[in-house]
């Protein structure tokens, strides 16, 4: 089982943290999009943490279902107004599985970077592949690793710079590795935690794709359907399960 990087004190504060992803405008562009993909189906989120997505996309009439390895953010979730209805595993969601099957599976906000090798990456494809029905949708949402950004020689770059709050990315490019390191200021105490990721290409995904079965049918530079160039911060790619 994977170490679990989102126990008790991050899920405390990890809804208050969430910055812009957390705002209702990002918020209801990411749901309007998975709603327009789910076609009047059920839904399985891939990582659902606090649900900052399951909750209003259930709100939207979705049966949404969801697997994260974290306890400590189902039980947020669980909490919150809205969540009665969503169904929920804990587990590993590159291998967990849940009952039905599903028109729509997702992973937003980076969270196919929290599996840090590419066989639980390839696993996780085929999870979602398994989970859906023919003609169902895989959507996830992950930045682009900027690279062109290091200076030569350099392996650290700032993500979040403000007086309670800095962040650092650490790469490793021959592994393709990420550390993401956090410092959280509360007056005179500090909160230092430092979380791996496994940043990942376009191109990879589409590969890992077409292993489990899935072809890509779009990819864009956001929620809102901005086209996806070189310059891209990151992209929102939809790969579809043959069928009906």
């Amino acid at each position: 089982m994977p170490h679990d990087h989102f126990d008790e004190p991050v899920a405390a504060r990890y809804d208050e943290g969430l910055g812009a992803m957390g705002e209702a405008a990002t918020v209801d562009a990411t749901v309007d999009f998975l709603v327009e993909h789910a076609r009047g189906g059920a839904a399985l989120e891939l990582g659902i943490g606090t649900g900052r997505i399951a909750v209003p996309l259930h709100a939207r009439g979705a049966a949404v279902s969801g697997i994260d390895l974290s306890e400590a953010m189902l039980a947020r979730l669980r909490a919150k107004p809205g969540a009665h209805g969503i169904e929920t595993v804990a587990g590993d969601f590159a291998t967990t599985k849940v009952p039905g099957r599903f028109a729509l599976a997702y992973l937003v906000f980076n969270t196919i970077g929290n599996l840090t090798t590419q066989d639980a990456k390839v696993a996780c494809f085929q999870n979602a592949a398994d989970h859906l029905e023919p003609g169902g949708r895989f959507v996830i949402e992950v930045g682009v690793p900027q690279l062109q950004r290091l200076p030569p020689g350099e392996t650290f770059r700032p993500f979040a710079v403000s007086p309670t709050h800095l962040g650092f990315d650490e790469f490793d490019i021959a592994n393709q590795g990420l550390i993401s390191h956090h410092y959280s200021i509360d007056g005179d105490r500090v909160d230092a935690r430092s979380i791996p990721f496994r940043y990942v290409w376009p191109a990879e995904l589409d590969l890992m794709a077409r292993l489990a079965g899935l072809a890509l049918l779009e990819r864009w530079a956001d929620w809102d359907r901005s086209p996806f160039t070189g310059d891209s911060r990151k992209h929102v790619s939809v790969w579809a399960k043959p069928g009906a």
